[in-house]
């Protein structure tokens, strides 16, 4: 009995295990029927998911483009998945959605798509979709710059010379940047050139520098056709040449870049490598006025000011100096404070100009030192100290302004605010003198006629006292007539 029960269950085991063996056959069949239809799914659909997606956003139905590329998406197309992610990205088809760009761009990224590499690096620099992070932004793109893309090689390159999520280093940066810009990355190609111009990772070269703000100029970079436009104007690493500088200014200012906009501007208004033009030059440093450029805000003002291509109008040229005095630009500060002291479209007010002064001055501007200065003297806007005077003549004089030089040694001259020191005043009437200044010349004419601070001499104070003479110093001519009758 036992023996038919083994007989029973060995027949009952071969036929299960038979039918076993069938059916895995049968699966195994089944599942490589599914991986194929998976795979042509991927390569057919997918592809033809992908390429709709791109014709309707070339025709700019971009609704139906993220609807096609959802399909290609889901069925695991890394270039999808990427071109959803921009799509989400940019809000075009969808409601802009960093998180949902930065979950396609991974999907991507982790499929080794280069350019999904490069976008997830991006979203990390920046921020975007996720918390910033330097370190991943490096390592996403360096992960696509070892695959030869050469905006990612412009990134990492950046992240090298900013120091970061990883260690400042210059050499690297170059690295990168060259690698890009030998593949003609028009941004890579302008930050080689920067990095030959500052000579950071490699030998400062002017003409390197050149060589590649041009190509980088002739792709359309507007910075780069500025920064030409620079080394043109100023004789860096080619021939001098106001005209080339003129060229280069207006393609960059006529794509919008401000600082090219103003010094084109600057251009017309002295007739620099074109005729010169005040309405013209009002036209460029008003463009870039209005960007709010500070520099052309105040220069504008001084237009309006002056007259110059514009009728004059000193309420209009307050407007655009307080503009830029606000700014903090420190010339617009010593600006606005001149017009407060002498009422120039505005009621005169030595408080105000003392206060606008003192802000340029405290950013180290040597004429508004030397204007606080005078406001101290004569207690004009602030209560009179000498004391006050001598330190900001003093800060203007040690920055080589003659104006100042010449305050301070007549400061000294007469033992204002500080012990009188003949010395002391000859050394800064001398520095004044040499700079020209006729007053200062006549100062120090006096000093050697009289024997103050200094051994009499005659000669000596005939030559300083004629210098002045020859620019016009009234009291010198009247002294130069007595000198010379002698």
């Amino acid at each position: 009995m036992q023996n038919k029960k083994l007989r029973r269950f060995s027949l009952t085991g071969a036929i299960f295990f038979g039918l076993l063996t069938v059916a895995g056959s049968v699966f195994g069949e089944a599942v490589k029927e599914a991986a194929a239809k998976t795979e042509l799914d991927y390569f057919t659909n997918g592809l033809d998911y992908l390429m709709k997606g791109m014709d309707h956003y070339d025709n700019v139905d971009y609704v139906e483009a993220v609807k096609w590329y959802r399909k290609a998406a889901e069925l695991g197309l890394a270039q999808a998945q990427n071109h959803l992610g921009v799509m989400y990205d940019n809000g075009k088809g969808v409601t802009e959605n960093d998180r949902e760009a930065v979950k396609w761009y991974r999907k991507a990224a982790e499929q080794g798509l280069a350019q999904a590499q490069d976008h997830l690096g991006l979203m990390y620099d920046n921020g975007k979709g996720v918390t910033e992070n330097d370190r991943e932004a490096v390592k996403w793109y360096r992960k696509a710059a070892e695959q030869g893309l050469a905006r990612a090689q412009d990134h990492l390159g950046l992240m090298y010379d900013n120091g970061k999520g990883v260690t400042e280093n210059d050499r690297e940066a170059v690295k990168w940047f060259r690698k890009a810009a030998e593949q003609g990355q028009v941004d890579a190609q302008f930050n080689l050139g920067e990095m030959y111009r500052r000579g950071e990772g490699v030998t400062q070269d002017y003409q390197e520098a050149v060589k590649w703000f041009r190509k980088a100029a002739e792709q359309g970079l507007a910075k780069a056709q500025f920064n030409l436009g620079l080394m043109y104007e100023f004789g860096i690493g080619v021939t001098q040449d106001d005209q080339e500088a003129v060229k280069w200014y207006r393609k960059a200012a006529e794509q919008g870049h401000t600082e090219a906009q103003f010094n084109l501007g600057l251009m017309y208004d002295n007739g620099k490598g074109v005729t010169q033009d005040d309405q013209e030059a009002v036209k460029w440093v008003r463009k870039a006025a209005e960007q709010g450029l500070a520099l052309a805000q105040d220069h504008l003002g001084a237009m309006y000011e002056f007259g110059k291509g514009v009728t004059e109008d000193d309420q209009q040229a307050v407007k655009w100096v307080r503009k830029a005095a606000e700014q903090g630009l420190a010339l617009a500060q010593d600006h606005l404070g001149a017009m407060y002291e002498f009422g120039k479209g505005v009621i005169e007010n030595d408080q105000e100009a003392v206060k606008w002064y003192r802000k340029a001055a405290e950013l180290g501007l040597a004429q508004a030192q030397d204007r606080l200065g005078m406001m101290y003297e004569f207690g004009e806007g602030v209560t009179e100290d000498k004391q006050e005077a001598v330190k900001w003549y003093r800060k203007a004089a040690e920055q080589g302004l003659a104006k100042a030089q010449y305050n301070l040694g007549d400061m000294y001259d007469y033992g204002k605010g500080v012990t009188k020191d003949d010395q002391e005043a000859v050394k800064w009437f001398r520095k004044a003198a040499e700079q020209g200044l006729a007053r200062a010349q006549f100062r120090l004419g006096l000093m050697y006629g009289i024997g103050k601070g200094v051994t009499p001499d005659y000669q000596k104070s005939l030559k300083w006292v004629r210098k002045a003479a020859e620019q016009g110093n009234a009291d010198a001519q009247k002294i130069l007539k007595q000198l010379e009758a002698r």
